[in-house]
């Protein structure tokens, strides 16, 4: 087959004319095929377009908005009510922006938030499970989990990204019974990159932005101001792998007051930041140990440490270290547990799916949330 010199009809070895109805059907089927590739071209340019963010393809940047609004503004759930367990969002509401959107509909959604407490002001981003805008919890509080980064934890909180799977795997553990529906808070960890092997320990540390009130202070007051939540400390907990292991872990035995709960992946468990040489004293007051040894002569209260290292992280006294200090430690009211993971490497990739095979069941148990 050829065609004619005008492009427009095949033409064959006999070239008499076909009749009008013979013609017809050809031609229906040749504009079906080139409207079949412009579709499928189309497609692969809006795929492209989706993959590289470029609007009106992609819902990144577009306003998030979390829970269904209620009558004078707010979420659903009305004003707030002295008996109940839940905290109605306090207000004022963040700006924010999608970030992604996951296959079940959530939102990944970040903000800048200044801090009042601290002075500091970095991104937050946060997630809701789908439950949250289910009309059966319209007037529940959710617990939070603010869950820390390891490395320079600047200036993005890695566990924000969907390739590591945590929100996916709270939406999962949620729904075979092992954990609660977390709200989660991911902050950047650090004022600035760890260039120079620089980083702040989560810690007020004298003389540098104040981050140990950034992380249980403002970041807190973001989710209340803008999420239902839980009033006592029994809807709050912290997650976080390496430095951000020993935030978490920090964070919990220095509030026991504000959080209940921690999971600590290949943490460390002593300051150690360059920036505290001086500094002694504010340097024992941000020590995990010496802080649960406190609790402990206190009596309370309750805390709940769910530690997990791999036995073939990189720095090989990270798991001695870790059943050392749970050892001296995991007394009274400091309650711990100890997952060893077979094979498990100092990483994230290594952390999300160990801690559905006990951590956040630890925790879970002993948190509260959905209430009213």
């Amino acid at each position: 087959m050829s065609y004619s010199p005008d492009g427009q009809y095949p033409q064959y070895a006999d070239p008499a004319p076909e009749p009008e109805s013979g013609r017809r059907p050809r031609r229906g089927r040749r504009w079906l095929a080139v409207g079949a590739a412009v579709l499928a071209l189309a497609g692969i340019a809006s795929g492209a377009m989706y993959h590289f963010e470029i609007p009106p393809f992609t819902d990144k940047g577009k306003s998030v908005s979390f829970g269904a609004p209620a009558k004078g503004g707010g979420q659903a759930g009305g004003a707030q009510n002295a008996g109940s367990k839940a905290l109605m969002p306090t207000g004022p509401a963040a700006d924010f922006k999608n970030s992604m959107t996951l296959p079940d509909g959530t939102h990944v959604a970040v903000t800048t938030l200044e801090g009042k407490k601290s002075g500091f002001k970095g991104k937050v981003w946060v997630w809701a499970p789908k439950e949250y805008d289910d009309p059966k919890y319209a007037k529940s509080g959710f617990p939070v989990l603010i869950a820390l980064p390891g490395g320079a934890g600047y200036p993005n909180n890695y566990w924000m990204g969907t390739d590591l799977g945590l929100q996916t795997s709270i939406a999962k553990w949620y729904a075979e019974g092992k954990s609660k529906p977390f709200l989660l808070a991911m902050p950047v960890l650090n004022p600035a990159g760890d260039e120079k092997g620089i980083y702040w320990d989560g810690s007020d540390i004298p003389g540098q932005p104040k981050m140990g009130t950034w992380l249980t202070e403002d970041v807190p007051d973001l989710m209340k101001a803008n999420f239902r939540t839980v009033k006592s400390r029994d809807g709050w907990a912290f997650m976080g792998s390496s430095t951000g292991g020993f935030a978490s872990l920090k964070a919990v035995l220095k509030h026991p007051d504000k959080f209940k709960a921690a999971i600590c992946s290949g943490p460390d468990v002593v300051p150690d930041s360059p920036l505290w040489k001086g500094h002694d004293k504010e340097k024992a007051a941000n020590d995990p140990g010496l802080l649960a040894k406190g609790l402990i002569d206190k009596k309370g209260p309750d805390v709940y440490l769910a530690f997990q290292v791999g036995d073939s992280e990189n720095n090989k006294k990270t798991l001695p270290d870790a059943e050392k200090w749970i050892a001296t430690y995991g007394k009274g009211p400091v309650h711990t547990s100890m997952r060893v993971i077979p094979g498990g490497k100092h990483n994230a990739k290594t952390y999300v799916p160990s801690m559905g095979e006990g951590p956040i069941q630890f925790i879970s148990k002993v948190m509260e949330g959905p209430v009213e």
